[in-house]
């Protein structure tokens, strides 16, 4: 999801790029948008050293996640589970080969949302660290969330996680917009959770300056306007021309979709991307989601018409030379 937007930037910029697919298809695609295309996987760590090593890399990018199209939310770990191995063994093999090759910038590709804290204020930032207490189908996927900013930025000089808030825009509000229109994705209670959101532009953007100005740390890649669910989801049930979603009593909530969903949606706190901005002199052009749900969306979901599958990133490592 990110991948595709971020490639044509990092060579705007003046950088090379050399970026992963598991996919010989992608490979071409990635030729035709300016970057070299290596077909590796990246729990393959012969094959993942190897193209780090070919290339040469300056700096390497980590965007690898292999998350299925449909949300698993009650067995949420399962759902995960591919990415959350990216994020343990295919960090610790970027690494060990960044190492072989003397790279000192790596940037990686976290989260901020459902992991923060429920206590407190409606907004959390890199500071509060994480929910002490998350459910049982999502433990897996909290530590591997925290194994990735607890080693990233101890392994290089210059080692950045960015925690990218809640994905929407071309190629990651497809699934979401098609609950919608289904009337499969209600309010769930008093809506209250608070949800912080990332155009996918954005979260390029963002990239491009942790890599070029970021220091060694976390942080958080959202716009400036956390909102409720109650708040957003009608908005944008209406933005896509979908009848107003329905509102569902906690007690059937969890019998029909889970603890995670219940929970998320009414306990959830959003993110403050004070830090981001501060320190990388970083700005989401998508400030809100009022405006990125009108005009962000993918030509699909912003009009109406039969939808259209973007596809998600192929890019997974980027060679990055002056």
């Amino acid at each position: 999801m990110v991948g595709r937007p971020l490639i044509p930037r990092l060579i705007a910029a003046g950088h090379h790029v050399t970026a992963t697919t598991r996919s010989p298809a992608r490979a071409a695609e990635l030729r035709a948008i300016g970057a070299e295309g290596v077909v590796a996987d990246g729990l393959d760590a012969r094959a993942m050293t190897q193209a780090v090593m070919q290339a040469e890399p300056h700096a390497i990018v980590h965007q690898m996640t292999a998350l299925a199209r449909k949300p698993d939310m009650r067995r949420f770990d399962r759902w995960f589970a591919v990415t959350n191995e990216l994020r343990t063994r295919g960090t610790d093999i970027l690494l060990a080969a960044a190492r072989q090759v003397g790279v000192d910038h790596f940037v990686a590709q976290g989260y901020t949302g459902w992991t923060n804290p429920r206590t407190g204020g409606p907004v959390k930032s890199e500071h509060d660290g994480f929910d002490p207490d998350p459910l049982k189908m999502q433990r897996h996927s909290l530590a591997a969330i925290r194994y990735l900013e607890e080693t990233v930025p101890e392994a290089v000089p210059h080692g950045v996680v960015l925690r990218y808030g809640n994905l929407y825009g071309p190629g990651a509000s497809d699934p979401l917009v098609e609950l919608i229109r289904k009337r499969r994705f209600p309010v769930i209670g008093d809506g209250a959770g608070v949800w912080s959101w990332t155009h996918v532009d954005d979260a390029a953007g963002a990239t491009v300056a942790a890599l070029e100005r970021g220091d060694s740390g976390v942080y958080n890649v959202t716009d400036d306007e956390p909102a409720p669910v109650g708040e957003w989801l009608p908005y944008l049930a209406e933005t896509v021309g979908a009848k107003p979603p329905m509102t569902v009593p906690v007690w059937l909530a969890r019998i029909m979709a889970g603890s995670v969903a219940v929970r998320w949606m009414t306990e959830g706190r959003g993110s403050s991307n004070d830090r981001v901005k501060r320190a990388l002199g970083w700005q989401p052009a998508w400030a809100s989601w009022r405006e990125g749900f009108r005009r962000g969306l993918s030509p699909a979901a912003a009009t109406g018409s039969p939808e259209v599958r973007l596809g998600s990133a192929p890019a997974a490592m980027q060679r990055v030379q002056r």
